[in-house]
């Protein structure tokens, strides 16, 4: 269920009282701090604890960045390559960046967020597979390779990873043996690791998990795969930040 977000007067139409306290949710999977499966079908939740939005790792150009890393407004998504919600959310931030990101307004940043629970071995397969999709052919490969990845997979724990991921790699014009050689290298499974710690540390419970960063380092967190108008509402709320 998609949250009603009112007009004001100044035309944000988010009301700042729910903005603050980031009363977004909307398709997400939700995992319990112990583990356990919280859901997997839209919800409503308490407001997250903003104050843990603080421990997100700066944005930096080690970080797989679509657009600016000098945006004045930078989403930091933190995803499960196997969520189906994350999939769907996936065309809205394309959409975003259409909108925003051609005039460098608006920067997408991915980090992953794979659950173990729902998505054992597959979901971190998938995030080492981008990973040596960047190492081989640089930023630009790395969100081809993500993007055909939403394209073509059925999420949910679906994917045949022993297929799929080096059939995409071939299709984007990567060496596959050597995609391979990364993939079983286990090089960038710290790395994985790194990204997860981080989205559990900012309050992330479930994916799609995004932290909407302002140019004056305010933050705003939006949960679940929203509609996007919620997410052009954020944007634009962001953007008045000085």
């Amino acid at each position: 269920m998609e949250p009603e977000l009112k007009q004001n007067q100044n035309n944000l139409l988010i009301p700042i009282a729910i903005v603050i306290a980031g009363a977004f949710v909307a398709g997400a999977i939700y995992i319990a701090p112990k583990g356990d499966i919280k859901g997997s079908a839209p919800k409503t939740q308490e407001a997250e604890n903003t104050a843990s939005l603080e421990n997100i790792n700066p944005v930096s150009a080690a970080d797989h960045i679509r657009g600016n890393l000098d945006a004045p407004v930078k989403i930091v998504e933190y995803s499960d390559m196997e969520c189906p919600f994350c999939k769907r959310f996936h065309p809205t931030m394309q959409q975003a960046m259409n909108e925003y990101g051609k005039d460098g307004k608006v920067a997408w940043v991915y980090r992953h967020f794979p659950l173990d629970q729902l998505h054992p071995v597959k979901a971190r397969k998938e995030a080492v597979a981008s990973e040596c999709a960047a190492e081989l052919g640089g930023n630009d490969v790395f969100w081809k390779y993500i993007d055909r990845f939403f394209e073509l997979t059925p999420s949910n724990n679906q994917t045949d990873v022993d297929t799929v991921l080096p059939q995409i790699a071939r299709e984007i014009g990567l060496d596959v043996e050597k995609f391979n050689t990364c993939l079983s290298s286990g090089k960038y499974d710290k790395h994985v690791e790194e990204d997860y710690q981080n989205a559990t540390a900012t309050g992330g419970t479930g994916t799609p998990w995004s932290i909407v960063v302002a140019k004056n380092g305010k933050k705003y967190p939006l949960s679940g795969a929203q509609p996007y108008s919620a997410v052009k509402q954020l944007i634009e709320l962001a953007l008045q930040e000085k």
